[in-house]
């Protein structure tokens, strides 16, 4: 198995299982933000428990982020190198396209931080814009 990988498992602390570095691999290999059922058809012959505790390690572990598309099902992307998911420094838009169903990140564009009343405390902010992407375009 690739050692890049391994490295970026243990830069992480997390143990670098076989299906860790699988779902890694595939995740390093893909532009669209994936949802476990996409994971499912792809290791067709892995255990939906396995795949879901694996992402569910890599966002407790800030290799993944979750993404709520708007559509009700949850999705997973890597994070950009150094991000700790923090709400104002990482959080960054999101396009979901209506025809192809593809969640793509876009870490350049940021969103910005917003000043809550006192008393209020935020644990997520999620910015999707939703359209057509530029291979539906075409």
């Amino acid at each position: 198995m690739n050692l890049n990988l391994e490295k970026i498992l243990d830069k992480h602390n997390v143990k670098p299982t076989a299906m860790r570095l699988l779902v890694l691999q595939f995740l390093l290999t893909e532009k669209a933000a994936m949802s476990l059922t996409d994971l499912e058809n792809y290791f067709d012959k892995s255990d939906r428990t396995t795949l879901y505790r694996t992402l569910k390690t890599f966002v407790k572990s800030e290799i993944a982020h979750k993404i709520d598309d708007g559509t009700g099902v949850t999705k997973y992307a890597l994070c950009e190198e150094n991000c700790h998911c923090e709400i104002e420094n990482d959080l960054h838009v999101h396009f979901h396209c209506k025809i192809c169903n593809e969640t793509i990140c876009f870490p350049e564009n940021k969103i910005p931080y917003i000043n809550l009343p006192d008393g209020f405390l935020a644990d997520d902010i999620s910015l999707t814009v939703t359209g057509i992407c530029n291979k539906c375009n075409e």
